[in-house]
């Protein structure tokens, strides 16, 4: 098993300010005011998928109809835009992204908006039960036609998918440093769950730190954060930034012994 001093120098050299540009947390760096970071921050995790360059065009493409006023776009704007445009993302259709920015307008109009959310979904202190309570408010409140590509930007913890982009955005929104944004104080960061996808999965059983769990479910996301917890009890989540270190230096070497 990876050591812990390993993994402390990996987050060292990559959880600094230069990881920001390349992520889609550039996205809510680039507004000041709460509610707007938590909305950009919210949207931008929900199409982290696929190749990095392509959503993150996407979500540049997105957030300029908004024209930099994210919260006042889902209170006030008109979607039509969107349909209009044929904006679309892999999975997700126009009628699909339409249907949830209607939902977030419903939710920012009758409340504070996602802290409000998720501090009562968080009422149990249990973080896959409040992103139950999340996905099951957007769930409840579809009224149009919508297809799977919803769905996929949304996905149902019952399912006992490892919910990646769901506890990424937590990570931003709970853990604060020169990358993560740290607004929410109602979550203990010790308490906050490992984004999981293929990769992270790879290199995580490659360290020895999933041992037990063969898919890529929330049973491998609870074995790999329990195992970081033996390095860091009150930020084990802080390794996200050393397991995807790792992964751009294997990436590295690769290509160097390719070119020689």
């Amino acid at each position: 098993m990876i050591t812990k001093e390993e993994l402390d120098v990996l987050v060292s050299k990559y959880e600094t300010k230069d990881f920001i540009k390349d992520d889609p947390i550039q996205f809510p760096h680039k507004y000041s005011d709460k509610k707007d970071i938590e909305l950009v921050g919210f949207i931008s995790s929900l199409f982290a998928y696929g190749n990095r360059k392509i959503f993150i065009k996407k979500l540049d493409e997105l957030f300029g109809y908004m024209q930099n006023e994210p919260v006042n776009f889902i209170k006030n704007g008109d979607f039509s835009v969107i349909l209009t445009n044929d904006f679309n993302y892999r999975f997700s259709k126009s009628k699909d992204i339409v249907e949830l920015l209607r939902i977030l307008s419903k939710l920012y109009n009758s409340s504070k908006g996602l802290s409000e959310l998720f501090y009562k979904g968080y009422e149990c202190n249990d973080i896959i039960s409040m992103m139950q309570t999340v996905v099951d408010y957007f769930y409840d409140n579809v009224e149009n036609p919508v297809g799977q590509g919803f769905y996929h930007l949304l996905p149902n913890p019952q399912k006992q998918c490892a919910m990646k982009r769901m506890n990424m955005f937590l990570r931003w929104m709970v853990r604060k440093s020169d990358v993560d944004l740290g607004l929410w104080n109602f979550i203990p960061k010790c308490n906050l769950l490992m984004p999981l996808d293929v990769h992270v999965a790879r290199l995580s059983r490659e360290m020895q730190l999933i041992q037990n769990n063969k898919s890529n479910n929330i049973k491998a996301v609870k074995e790999l954060t329990s195992n970081l917890r033996f390095f860091d009890k009150n930020d084990p989540v802080k390794y996200d930034f050393a397991i995807f270190g790792k992964g751009i230096e294997e990436s590295f070497s690769k290509t160097n012994l390719v070119k020689v």
